[in-house]
């Protein structure tokens, strides 16, 4: 990637690098180094790896400090939702962060400068570079213009309690939710629905709801505090 490219994407993030080829290297994705493996190209993963810790510990630091009657469980379920696929991925989105990738041939054919995965690795990589260069003060920085405004906005009455089940879950591969209803009952205007939700077809978790959607949330809740247990 060209200097001028370098130049414009650190004024978009609002942090001028004293090594800009750390943010070089935060935007090359493994295909592209896979595919350029001779000319020295190395993937963002290492720098994933790292962001991913700078900004959980920075984000949890942050809501200790300002949601100080929230507990542990609570604390946990909001860091989650600031620092989710979903959430990074759309501040990727705010910046053009996409535009600035360097991706393999198939990704780039395959859409990869608009996969929310691809785009939230790279907000981490970009967080550990902004880190390794200057430090923590401009990354806490960063952190809090960009993501902390939305701590204030959460409370454990609005979180999205199945996203943040999905996000553990996927920690580890070949798990598998499902939600099913298992019972209903009043009249077609005053309905509860009872909803089961299954981890590899074991019941973890249920919930009643005046819709689906409710009861799903109410048994994703009951879920994550039997794992936080």
């Amino acid at each position: 990637m060209n200097d001028a490219k370098l130049a414009e994407l650190q004024e978009k993030l609002g942090y001028e690098f004293e090594d800009a080829t750390l943010l070089g290297a935060a935007l090359t994705h493994s295909s592209y180094a896979n595919e350029n493996r001779r000319a020295g190209a190395i993937s963002n993963e290492r720098l994933e790896f790292l962001g991913d810790s700078v900004l959980g510990m920075i984000v949890a630091t942050l809501i200790y400090k300002s949601k100080q009657k929230l507990s542990e469980g609570q604390m946990t379920r909001l860091r989650a939702e600031i620092v989710c696929e979903k959430s990074l991925a759309a501040l990727a989105v705010s910046f053009d962060l996409g535009e600035y990738l360097l991706l393999g041939r198939g990704e780039e054919k395959g859409g990869g400068r608009k996969r929310p995965s691809i785009l939230a690795d790279a907000v981490e990589a970009v967080l550990a570079a902004i880190y390794l260069d200057g430090g923590f003060r401009p990354v806490t920085r960063f952190i809090k213009r960009h993501l902390a405004p939305g701590i204030d906005k959460l409370t454990p009455e609005n979180t999205d309690y199945k996203t943040l089940l999905q996000e553990i879950i996927q920690e580890k591969p070949g798990q598998t939710l499902a939600y099913h209803i298992i019972n209903e009952s009043g009249p077609d205007h005053m309905k509860t629905f009872t909803v089961e939700v299954l981890l590899n077809g074991n019941a973890i978790g249920s919930g009643i709801g005046k819709s689906k959607k409710d009861a799903e949330q109410t048994a994703a809740k009951s879920a994550l505090g039997d794992i936080e247990r």
